[in-house]
């Protein structure tokens, strides 16, 4: 936990993704995508499920999913007095998406100097974000690019590792935590495995950025409280819109 109680807030950029699969069905892929997907997820077919329905999860693989939201928070400090703004980068179109963020990381968020903070990011926003960003042939920041670099020298925390310390099988999801924890958040009208549906059927990206950021509100929430300290009030949080 040092990195948790040595850290300045203010040097910290929290963040979230929100990922949806590449199309609004299986039948829109390609006759190749089609074959390679269901490869990909043999064992489920083997076992009685309809392709179709599984492509429902596609959103969670950086092959077949894309990125339509990326919600960003740095706290402020002010002598004991924090706040904390929160902004961010959301599309359509993914490449720009990326860029965007890239561009802000490249420029205000360089390694060393920086950390990116996600929950499960080590194992899913950070990858989703790095492989997706070299598909559309993008020059990773230095803050997301790791190739080389030992682990102790990789300027990324995951609260759910934080929490696991050590145990493989202790993984715990933002909400779950939230809830052990007393952090108050927002009452959402969607959850994560919502967000496909929301994206290609209802075409609320408004809605789906809203949820984003109020997780970010409460990832910042959850990592002072592994510091011990109070938390940031409702008051003092400020959505910035573009």
């Amino acid at each position: 936990m040092q990195i948790v109680k040595n850290t300045d807030l203010d040097k910290i950029l929290f963040f979230d993704i929100e990922t949806v699969p590449q199309h609004p069905n299986y039948l829109e892929l390609s006759d190749e995508l089609q074959v390679l997907w269901e490869k990909k997820h043999r064992y489920d077919i083997e076992k009685g499920k309809d392709p179709t329905d599984i492509y429902e999860e596609a959103g969670l693989s950086a092959e077949f999913g894309k990125i339509v939201t990326i919600s960003f928070g740095i706290v402020r400090l002010d002598g004991s007095f924090k706040s904390l703004r929160v902004k961010s980068c959301y599309g359509d179109d993914e490449y720009f998406v990326l860029k965007e963020f890239f561009e802000l990381l490249t420029a205000h968020f360089p390694y060393p100097g920086y950390l990116l903070c996600a929950h499960n990011g080590k194992n899913f926003d950070i990858p989703f974000l790095a492989k997706r960003g070299m598909i559309h042939g993008l020059e990773l920041p230095s803050i997301l690019d790791i190739s080389g670099k030992k682990p102790w020298e990789i300027p990324h925390v995951d609260t759910m590792e934080l929490w696991k310390f050590g145990d493989f099988r202790g993984g715990a999801s933002l909400a779950l935590l939230c809830q052990i924890f007393g952090i108050p958040t927002p009452k959402g009208d969607i959850d994560g495995s919502q967000v496909g549906n929301v994206y290609w059927n209802q075409k609320d990206l408004k809605r789906i950025t809203e949820y984003c950021e109020r997780d970010v509100v409460a990832l910042v929430r959850l990592f002072q409280k592994l510091r011990g300290e109070e938390m940031i009030q409702d008051e003092d949080v400020e959505f910035v819109k573009n």
